[in-house]
């Protein structure tokens, strides 16, 4: 993607790549952090329920993220499955365990920020993530790319897009 820039950018592509790449990726993380920032600037205190639940919330976005990356890993890893498209273990419920799984850390994140002062207004980073993996940058780079490969028609018809449900039969 970035060698592409290069090119499309021609003579601008320093002052595009500090202001489109740094500046502009530095202020979504800043808000995607907000959760953490609150959580950190708090005095510490005894955990409580919420913190609990949220641990609870952000475990399962791990696991559904590792688990989703190591399926992937072993997949693209074996030569029989060479322009094939996974479609086994957690890829059978959603066709983006891994972004499911990093959003729901975030969320989860968020939920043990709300036993801080002002942690509510840390729900911009996870709106924010949210917003940008299902809209801007994550989900639909990858499925248009998804879409080059001849399984990919069905296996949308079949499995959601996001957050893992049971398997679809015939599409329905």
């Amino acid at each position: 993607r970035y060698a592409k820039w290069r090119e499309e950018w021609g003579k601008w592509f320093y002052l595009r790549s500090y202001t489109q790449v740094y500046l502009l990726q530095g202020a979504l993380l800043f808000l995607i952090v907000l959760p953490i920032l609150f959580i950190n600037k708090s005095i510490g205190t005894s955990l409580n329920y919420l913190d609990f639940f949220g641990m609870a919330v952000w475990a399962l976005g791990f696991i559904f993220e590792s688990v989703g990356d190591a399926q992937l890993a072993r997949f693209i890893k074996d030569p029989n499955n060479k322009g094939k498209l996974m479609q086994s273990g957690l890829w059978r419920y959603t066709r983006h365990p891994n972004y499911f799984g990093e959003v729901t850390q975030w969320w989860g994140l968020w939920i043990i920020a709300l036993s801080v002062p002002n942690g509510i207004y840390g729900i911009i980073g996870p709106l924010t993530i949210t917003f940008l993996i299902l809209k801007v940058s994550g989900i639909p780079m990858l499925e248009k790319k998804m879409e080059e490969n001849p399984e990919f028609a069905e296996y949308k018809k079949r499995t959601s897009i996001f957050i893992p449900l049971p398997t679809k039969i015939d599409g329905k």
